[in-house]
């Protein structure tokens, strides 16, 4: 199987488990989130489970070595999932995936990494993007307001719900992509990388489980968290074909598959039947142009 086919695997997993995510993530339940984070850590523990099982070599400092890259990566799915429940796909998606660009400034002012004039140029348009989302978000929110007759000095309003959760998704996974930079070149292989990061996801998992199940006695219901499930294999699949697409043709692989937020817009609006207005649109295809570029540099 060629780097184009497993390219676009990788697309249509990630964009899957973008629309699955988003299904079944319910506004009126508060443990969403968490039981999202069930779903994908026991199918990527499972994975993690099986490689080693099959002779992939694996220590437990693997773990630990890799430990701040997980924790970023989970902290960012988490805030990412518990953002699905207020905000529409088509806008979450292309604002998460604006994470390159955080990391590539991380890398340029940190570690001294160059940048060349069409990266800046795409980290400007990625900015410009998000920021003009933030903005059409918070008139949203203002409009609503002022049709259902709340003060404006109201503390839950939605534009601070719809847009707070994808923007810490971007920054916090940009600093998650900043440690993998440091750890892969210095610390870590890539295999033994995801295996730590599947693992950790799995210990995530049982705590998820410990919580939502043991202590707030809430019941799970296989039969309704379908749509969560079919993410997490989404999610897993994706990862797995991402790695050899990338090992085979990084250069033109890697913007090929860093674009499948606009196959998530594209599922958001065939199937989950999403309304954006001209200007979202706009803006979401100008981020969206502007993560093609990160890709491509």
């Amino acid at each position: 199987m060629n780097w184009f086919i497993l390219a676009l695997i990788a697309i249509l997993f990630w964009s899957g488990s973008d629309l699955f995510s988003k299904m079944g993530s319910k506004s009126d339940d508060i443990y969403s989130h968490w039981k999202m984070i069930m779903a994908v850590g026991t199918v990527m523990g499972i994975h993690a489970i099986y490689l080693i099982a099959t002779g992939t070599p694996f220590s437990f400092v693997d773990i630990i070595t890799y430990l701040p890259a997980s924790f970023l990566y989970i902290l960012a799915m988490i805030l990412g999932y518990a953002g699905l429940r207020y905000i529409e796909l088509s806008i979450s998606s292309p604002v998460c995936n604006s994470s390159g660009a955080v990391a590539a400034l991380l890398c340029f002012f940190i570690l001294g990494d160059t940048m060349g004039a069409m990266q800046f140029f795409g980290v400007a348009l990625v900015c410009i993007g998000v920021f003009a989302l933030s903005v059409i978000e918070k008139k949203k929110d203002d409009t609503i307001r002022l049709q259902s007759g709340l003060s404006a000095d109201k503390k839950y309003t939605r534009s601070v719900l719809a847009i707070v959760f994808p923007l810490l998704y971007c920054l916090i996974d940009g600093l998650g992509t900043f440690a993998d930079a440091l750890l892969l070149d210095r610390a870590i292989a890539e295999t033994q990388a995801n295996i730590a990061y599947e693992l950790t996801f799995l210990f995530m998992a049982v705590c998820a489980f410990i919580y939502v199940v043991i202590i707030k006695k809430q019941k799970i219901t296989l039969s309704k968290e379908k749509p969560k499930m079919l993410a997490a294999l989404c999610e897993t699949a994706g990862q797995f074909a991402y790695v050899f697409a990338i090992g085979a043709n990084a250069i033109v692989a890697a913007p090929m598959i860093s674009s499948y937020c606009i196959a998530s817009l594209l599922w958001s609006r065939l199937l989950l039947k999403e309304k954006l207005s001209k200007a979202q649109y706009l803006v979401i295809a100008i981020a969206a142009v502007g993560i093609v570029i990160l890709g491509q540099e």
